[in-house]
C-alpha cells in the first residue's frame, strides 16, 4: 500500500536538498575582500558533510562525486580536485556513521570536523602532488569551517523533521 504523504515528503526533501546546495554554492562564490576571502568556510562541503550525516539515503558518494565537481567549476581549481577530496569525504563519514550509533549534536560536530579536515587535506595532497603548490592560507578556511558548522545545522536540521 502506498502513502501519499510519504512520497510528498520524499519530494520535499529532495527540493531541499537541492535548493541548500543552490544557496552553498552561490555563499561559495560570493565575491569578498582578499583579507576576508582567506576566512571563508567552506559551505558547500559543510552543507555536503550535513545531508551525508542526516539523509544518507538521498546524499551519497554519487552526489559528494557530483558537488565537488561543480566546486571544482565554481572555484576554477583543477578538474577532479575537489570532486576527489568530496567523495573521500562521503566516504569517511559513511565509514564513520556506521560506528556511531546515536547521532546527537555534539558527535554531528565531531564526524563534521573530521570530514572537514579530511577535505582539506586530500585538497592539500592533491594540489602538492599535482600542481607542487601548497596554500597554508587554506587552514584559516577549514579553521572558520568547523567553528561555523553548528550554525549549518542550527539552520538545516529543522528541514529534516
Amino acid at each position: 500500500m502506498s502513502y501519499p504523504d510519504s512520497e510528498n515528503a520524499t519530494v520535499l526533501i529532495i527540493v531541499t536538498i537541492i535548493l541548500s546546495f543552490v544557496v552553498a554554492s552561490s555563499l561559495n562564490i560570493y565575491p569578498l575582500s582578499p583579507s576576508m576571502a582567506t576566512l571563508r568556510p567552506m559551505v558547500m562541503v559543510m552543507v555536503l558533510v550535513f545531508w551525508l550525516l542526516f539523509q544518507p539515503r538521498y546524499v551519497g558518494i554519487f552526489t559528494a562525486f557530483t558537488i565537488g565537481f561543480i566546486a571544482d567549476l565554481l572555484m576554477d581549481t583543477h578538474l577532479g580536485q575537489q570532486a576527489f577530496a568530496a567523495v573521500v569525504v562521503a566516504l569517511v563519514i559513511k565509514l564513520t556513521s556506521i560506528y556511531v550509533k546515536q547521532l546527537n549534536t555534539v558527535s554531528a560536530w565531531v564526524i563534521a570536523s573530521l570530514g572537514l579536515t579530511v577535505f582539506q587535506l586530500a585538497l592539500w595532497v592533491l594540489q602538492m602532488f599535482v600542481q607542487n603548490i601548497f596554500v597554508a592560507q587554506s587552514a584559516f578556511s577549514l579553521m572558520m569551517s568547523i567553528l561555523s558548522w553548528p550554525l549549518v545545522l542550527l539552520i538545516l536540521r529543522k528541514f529534516t523533521r
